[in-house]
């Protein structure tokens, strides 16, 4: 995951952030299209779940996809990972509310608190210096986490449907959000060189089209929290990445901030305290 922050931060330079966000859910849908005909799918018969999948692209993918590149205009691409990682802890919250949906105990509290610390501790160098953008920017991270958290719920919410046909519906709704606004902000997007058409179908057909193929596939049966775990390994890939190829320089507060947000999905993860507090902890 954290490759692709990278290659949000490559286009974002070539044809603006919010075709960012229309080239990534429209050429994921295009794959997923690909998809689901070549396996001979069917769509569902339930015409009111189609107001749910424009509902849902455009909650899900087409503003979260546009606020991470929005964000990395005045963020490194590791400090927009860090903030990435606070994807599950958001999914705590969320799913501790949401109807049906996933109570939190302690120790997912716990974890909660451990990783907003981590991003106040991200945002003091800027908040010292008067860093207004910077604490905008981590305000769109954020905001894009909370939205990748109802997705996950939403998606669940919605019952038992073909996961091809789920991933190329909800990317076609997300592409009828995201394509008109993309042309209102920036017009008709130029991209030329070689390097950026293959960040764009890198994100549009590994990270988008293959990941929601197994994204609608095991979300069902693991849950929205579990799930959303996997940006655990975003931000050292994007760090690393960031500095190799972007040249972006880490603070001692970016890995202190990523420290607060690891130890909040450790917490949130809750195997090691379970093996070490069970009963103080754990609770029910």
């Amino acid at each position: 995951m954290g490759q692709f922050i990278l290659f949000n931060g490559i286009l974002i330079r070539k044809i603006g952030p919010l075709w960012v966000s229309a080239g990534r859910v429209g050429i994921g849908a295009v794959g997923c299209w690909a998809f689901f005909f070549a396996f001979g799918k069917k769509l569902p018969m339930n015409k009111r779940l189609y107001k749910h999948f424009l509902v849902l692209g455009i909650l899900g993918y087409t503003i979260p996809f546009a606020l991470f590149p929005l964000s990395q205009e005045y963020l490194a691409a590791g400090v927009a990972a860090i903030v990435n990682a606070m994807t599950p802890i958001m999914t705590v919250l969320v799913s501790h509310y949401w109807p049906g949906g996933e109570k939190a105990n302690w120790s997912k509290f716990l974890g909660v608190i451990a990783g907003f610390l981590g991003v106040v501790v991200l945002a003091a160098p800027a908040l010292s210096a008067d860093g207004t953008s910077q604490i905008w920017a981590i305000g769109a991270c954020l905001t894009a986490t909370l939205c990748y958290a109802v997705s996950l719920n939403y998606t669940r919410s919605l019952g038992e449907i073909d996961p091809s046909a789920f991933a190329a519906c909800a990317l076609t709704g997300a592409t009828l959000g995201a394509v008109p606004l993309a042309f209102y902000a920036h017009g008709v997007p130029v991209l030329v060189t070689a390097e950026g058409w293959f960040s764009i179908i890198a994100i549009g057909l590994v990270a988008t089209a293959f990941a929601f193929q197994i994204m609608y596939r095991i979300l069902p049966r693991i849950g929205a929290t579990n799930f959303s775990v996997v940006t655990f390994i975003a931000p050292v890939s994007a760090i690393i990445l960031g500095i190799a190829f972007l040249e972006e320089t880490i603070l001692p507060s970016h890995i202190l901030g990523m420290l607060g947000i690891f130890i909040g999905l450790l917490l949130i993860d809750g195997r090691i305290v379970q093996r070490f507090m069970p009963t103080f902890i754990q609770g029910s």
